[in-house]
């Protein structure tokens, strides 16, 4: 079959790596794609938000099956035009991707169906915020309502810091209209993990858990980013996190949105903390997560094109899974998150290994550049987690660019337990 990835991104990367390897596959189109999909995938110069040159170019290219990788089309109904034109496509309807779009629907689904989730409340104005905030304490975490890129997120150990960010978001409208309503909501003390799950209405397939590191700088300091880097599986967990994770959250949240009218259909990504009473939600966004998908996908021995046909078809399936360990490292231009230096040269990347994975880069001639704050992704694969960290590390250390920048303890909650 031929499949179109709708995205530029290391997620859509990895998407676009594992269609490519699936045997169903004839052809993989990306949109707009970035300089390290064009190895594994043919480049459409059409813009992810471009709905009806997105859906006359599947059309006209006997696309079979269409994957949608980030938020900002599932969040302007890229997938209601599609199914509207009869054409198959993996993601969430507008309604359901509120999931992610907006904090505040997805706290009050959970607290209306009694899913685990930190308690929160929500605010337009900044004093009644700050007032809030001053009979709660420190610390504390403050969330632009809409979508932010992964980067509406304070956590705030200080007043100051948290006055700071509710100014931020409310006054200043740091990220427009995504940030003129807040949530602030307890803080939650706990191991973090990824749960991503392929849902379709009432089916829900899970995939392998991943630990993200969300921190710009190493010992979790720094500002809050879209990820520095993952690993997966997370085998320091306690066994059976997954089916608890499973019967508590996923599973209810999934029935709720069928009940509510609004069927959710595509990746359903839980980030989740495990806390003394069982795991709690954190969020949830409404695609496949990154960097998580590129330690995760690398894992998945199943044909992921025939395997979302069949779930669209309510048809069973079983997944087949590499029991090595995947540990990834992004590497960020200097600044990120905040200003960040752009077209660094990164000749020295331009060589496709398996497990590189491209996120912000573009060709100009012959010549590699960055082009946005998250660049790359270098994954490596092992027996366990501290094979894999030494080899993705041995990489790093022999490439690295003086613009570029990347943590050095991607895995460290592991190997302190371990």
């Amino acid at each position: 079959m031929n499949v179109l990835v709708i995205g530029r991104g290391g997620r859509e990367h990895a998407i676009c790596k594992a269609m490519a390897k699936a045997p169903s596959v004839t052809q993989v189109f990306c949109a707009p794609g970035n300089a390290g999909i064009a190895a594994c995938a043919e480049r459409v110069n059409i813009d992810e938000n471009d709905q009806e040159s997105l859906v006359q170019f599947a059309k006209t290219n006997q696309v079979e099956l269409t994957v949608v990788g980030p938020e900002q089309p599932l969040a302007e109904g890229i997938v209601d035009r599609f199914l509207a034109e009869g054409l198959f496509i993996f993601g969430p309807s507008k309604e359901a991707s509120r999931i992610e779009g907006s904090k505040s629907y997805a706290k009050e689904l959970m607290q209306r169906y009694n899913v685990p989730t930190a308690a929160y409340e929500t605010f337009q104005e900044a004093a009644s915020a700050k007032s809030y905030l001053h009979t709660k304490g420190v610390p504390i975490v403050i969330k632009a309502d809409g979508l932010a890129a992964g980067k509406g997120v304070v956590v705030a150990m200080t007043m100051e810091e948290a006055e700071k960010a509710i100014d931020d978001m409310l006054v200043d409208e740091q990220f427009g209209s995504s940030s003129r309503q807040i949530v602030i909501e307890e803080f939650l003390v706990g191991e973090e993990f990824s749960f991503m799950a392929l849902v379709h209405e009432d089916i829900i397939i899970p995939l392998e858990l991943a630990q993200d590191h969300k921190r710009a700088f190493d010992g979790d300091k720094g500002p809050n980013t879209g990820g520095m880097g993952a690993y997966s599986p997370v085998s320091h967990l306690p066994e059976g996190i997954a089916e608890i994770s499973m019967d508590t959250v996923l599973k209810p949240v999934v029935q709720a949105m069928v009940k509510e009218g609004r069927p959710f259909t595509g990746v359903l990504y839980a980030g989740l903390i495990l806390t003394q009473t069982g795991p709690k939600v954190i969020e949830f966004n409404a695609r496949f997560g990154d960097p998580e998908t590129q330690v995760v996908l690398p894992r998945l021995k199943t044909d992921l094109a025939s395997l979302l046909l069949k779930l669209l078809k309510r048809e069973k399936t079983e997944l087949e899974w590499d029991e090595n360990t995947i540990a990834g490292v992004v590497l960020a231009a200097e600044g990120y998150p905040g200003a960040y230096t752009k077209k660094i040269l990164l000749n020295q990347f331009k060589k496709e290994e398996e497990l590189l994975f491209h996120a912000g880069t573009e060709m100009d001639g012959d010549d590699l550049y960055s082009a946005g704050g998250r660049v790359l992704l270098a994954a490596s694969s092992g027996e366990n987690l501290e094979q894999a960290r030494n080899r993705v590390y041995s990489y790093l250390n022999k490439q690295q660019s003086e613009k570029l920048f990347y943590r050095k303890d991607i895995g460290h909650h592991a190997m302190k337990k371990e």
